[in-house]
């Protein structure tokens, strides 16, 4: 997927959302750590699987366990991939937009902007337009 053929709005769309993925990511200092921990309970509950085989033979509770902290393990490192990769997708941008010399705003905001000003243009107007009714009824 190369970036070079996306339009300037499009980059800085993406980057505003990873930035604010990032920032409630950073913000939430917690969430890290327990997932951490979660990630070691996996492990530890695979170790355990495999000592009751050696220790009582096959169970299923030992399956179970086996089973539920390989589970817990693969999602800890497919979620730990993930953070990395858009991580280094958000350098990417950022290399892109500084490449492209693009201001720091957002074509999108200020396209918001401009419709906002619109907005009030027209309520201005229509108000104008209301106040010269009532001036000509009297």
């Amino acid at each position: 997927m190369s970036m070079k053929k996306w339009t300037d709005e499009e980059l800085i769309t993406t980057r505003d959302n990873l930035d604010a993925w990032d920032k409630r990511r950073k913000s939430s200092g917690a969430g890290s750590k327990m997932w951490l921990l979660t990630a070691l309970l996996g492990a530890f509950a695979i170790s355990t699987g495999v000592a009751f085989i050696f220790l009582d033979g096959i169970d299923v509770l030992s399956v179970i366990l086996i089973i539920m902290g390989a589970v817990t393990c693969f999602s800890w490192y497919r979620s730990d991939k993930q953070l990395k990769d858009n991580i280094g997708f958000l350098a990417e941008i950022n290399k892109e937009i500084k490449a492209r010399k693009l201001k720091d705003t957002s074509k999108s905001t200020n396209k918001m902007d401009e419709h906002i000003k619109e907005i009030k243009e027209d309520d201005k107007q229509e108000s104008s337009e209301t106040e010269s009714q009532v001036t000509d009824k009297k």
